[in-house]
């Protein structure tokens, strides 16, 4: 055990229960791990030593006296703008710099019900506004691959972490990308499960019709652990539904043969990266040699995910931001007299560029005289996106296709040009207008290194099936353990 934090959450898990190491000592190498590398990497908003510690003792005692659970003192990080109670949670805003909660989110609750131990909270794109993790009030963090490059986001700390071997495993949240195009450029498996089925109750709301929480893993068997955790149906959640959650572990090595995989024409775009085509085609190739069908479909109306999208999350954003204003929680600027002043310079000072950029796009959709043009027009786009998906599926068992239409990008390369950063999020977008499962799995590498990942998208509640097929691609290409060499960055 000399590289404890190395190894996936299944297989700390597995070395626990033979007494190989306890929770105390993985959480001890991690919290040590993140002192030397993370200064680097920047993953971190919040590190809770202390309290890790303390659950890992306490977990330690629940193995004692026999209890089980399959993440039971595995070390986990969360994303910045899921409920912590005691923890401080600031959707990486200086608006809400110093919020502690008085409560978790239930998919926290949920781990620490299983007796995971939480190492802090990782940083992100401020209020998941954004795709390459530059808009936060903490910094940008860096892609371990290559720390010029950036990690995607909005929960590029949460991908950058896991990568980096500065957690076993972490949630994010996908809200048109969010888990899945990080997971991608940092070469990582990242799973958006359907909308609905891991409840929202506690997370820190961008556009509540299409956030969804999901885990960040090193491998698909820890995914599948993950969301069997953290799924279910929650009454504090209205949207939460109440479906029975499947054993996403029973069927993960059964292959694709006889599967019919969907391939998209509209998500091969002139423009795209020549080695994200290549790669994704190669492993196309190897799962028809494993027995599966390839077929090319079409999805006639994804040409109009990105519009549509970047007038729905900015006026469900307009409408959920209102809250921060300075009066009851979150940061107030003291310096004028008069309420309106009070607000208007609060939210002014609070948020970030990005923030106010999304929130008067979408003040500017709802306003009068401009809703039917803008935000029913796109709730209409929306409708045929999702039955562009629903005729798919009933001719196919997944669709696979690139996540990302190309790998890490330098910092500061596109964060002058909002239109070049929204265009990263280009074959994520789509799953979450449709509230379909989504996930990213690792096919490769470009040739100057850079990971890349292959997209599998799956029908309602067909997240069993997805990791399935993301799990014939991993066995395949056979990239698990493959890690940056950050130790060569920290010495």
């Amino acid at each position: 055990m000399t590289d404890i934090v190395s190894l996936t959450l299944h297989e700390l898990v597995a070395a626990m229960e033979k007494g190989r190491v306890s929770s105390r000592e993985a959480t001890a190498a991690y919290l040590e791990r993140i002192e030397k590398v993370d200064p680097v990497i920047n993953s971190y908003v919040t590190v809770d030593g202390e309290g890790a510690m303390k659950a890992a003792d306490e977990a330690d005692k629940r193995r004692a006296s026999g209890q089980r659970t399959p993440v039971l003192g595995a070390p986990l990080a969360i994303k910045d703008l899921l409920a912590t109670k005691g923890i401080r949670t600031t959707c990486a805003s200086k608006i809400l710099e110093n919020f502690v909660p008085p409560y978790n989110a239930s998919a926290v609750e949920k781990l620490l019900a299983a007796g995971a131990v939480i190492l802090g909270k990782t940083n992100m794109d401020e209020f998941a506004m954004g795709s390459s993790n530059e808009t936060s009030h903490f910094g940008p963090v860096k892609n371990p691959w290559d720390i010029t490059k950036i990690p995607g986001g909005s929960s590029g700390g949460s991908a950058a972490a896991v990568a980096a071997d500065l957690c076993s495993a972490a949630l994010g949240s996908d809200t048109g990308g969010s888990i899945r195009q990080p997971a991608s450029l940092c070469g990582i498996v990242g799973l958006k499960p359907t909308y609905g089925r891991v409840s929202r109750f506690g997370l820190v709301a961008f556009a509540s019709s299409l956030d969804q929480i999901g885990p960040m893993t090193k491998d698909i068997r820890d995914a599948a652990i993950l969301t069997g955790v953290i799924s279910g149906h929650d009454p504090k959640d209205s949207t939460s539904v109440d479906t029975a959650v499947g054993d996403y572990l029973s069927g993960l090595e059964e292959g694709v043969e006889g599967m019919v995989i969907g391939v998209p024409k509209e998500y091969f775009v002139e423009g795209m990266d020549a080695d994200v085509e290549s790669l994704v085609r190669q492993s196309l190739k190897i799962l028809e040699s494993k027995g599966a069908k390839i077929k090319w479909i079409s999805l006639p109306h994804t040409k109009y995910a990105v519009p549509a999208y970047y007038v729905i999350a900015p006026a469900e954003a307009s409408s959920n931001l209102a809250r921060y204003d300075g009066v009851k929680y979150g940061y107030r600027d003291q310096a004028v007299q008069g309420l309106s002043a009070m607000y208007s310079n609060t939210r002014n000072k609070g948020f970030g560029s990005e923030v106010k950029r999304r929130i008067m796009l979408g003040t500017y959709a709802l306003s009068a005289g401009y809703y039917d043009a803008y935000y029913l027009k796109a709730l209409k786009a929306r409708a045929l996106i999702k039955r562009d998906f629903v005729e798919a599926f009933s001719e196919v068992s997944v669709i696979m296709a690139p996540t990302a239409p190309s790998p890490a990008f330098g910092l500061g390369e596109k964060i002058d040009d909002p239109l070049k950063m929204y265009l990263s999020d280009i074959f994520t977008i789509s799953a979450n207008l449709a509230g379909i499962p989504g996930i990213s799995v690792p096919c490769g590498f470009t040739g100057v290194g850079a990971p890349v990942g292959l997209q599998v998208m799956g029908s309602y509640f067909g997240e069993a099936l997805v990791m399935r097929a993301a799990r014939a691609i991993e066995r395949e290409v056979g990239l698990v353990g493959v890690k940056p060499e950050i130790r060569a960055i920290v010495g």
